[in-house]
């Protein structure tokens, strides 16, 4: 009897001053949910959006396969957008 393949996935959740990470050997095939519900991180106030998920910053669902050594990424909201900040910092820089 053969043994069935396991592939490993790193899960990674960050802040501007901390992140955790923790890795997790599961058969193949395995998804994102079925490797979230695994992993454990340990994240005070950690929310995971299924609509801000990404596997080496390519966005991702939860329904999405998975391969041996990728990254998932649980993103966190965004405090402001980004044009938004382009358009406060390019108007700070006219005044000057």
């Amino acid at each position: 009897m053969t043994e069935a393949a396991t592939i490993s996935i790193e899960v990674v959740y960050a802040l501007p001053e901390r992140f955790w990470s923790t890795t997790v050997r599961l058969p193949a095939p395995v998804t994102v949910a079925q490797a979230l519900q695994v992993a454990i991180l340990d994240a005070p106030g950690m929310v995971i959006d299924p609509a801000r998920l990404a596997v080496y910053g390519r966005p991702v669902t939860v329904d999405t396969p998975l391969h041996d050594g990728d990254r998932i990424e649980i993103l966190r909201p965004l405090l402001i957008d980004p044009k938004d900040a382009r358009a406060r910092r390019a108007g700070t820089r006219r005044d000057r």
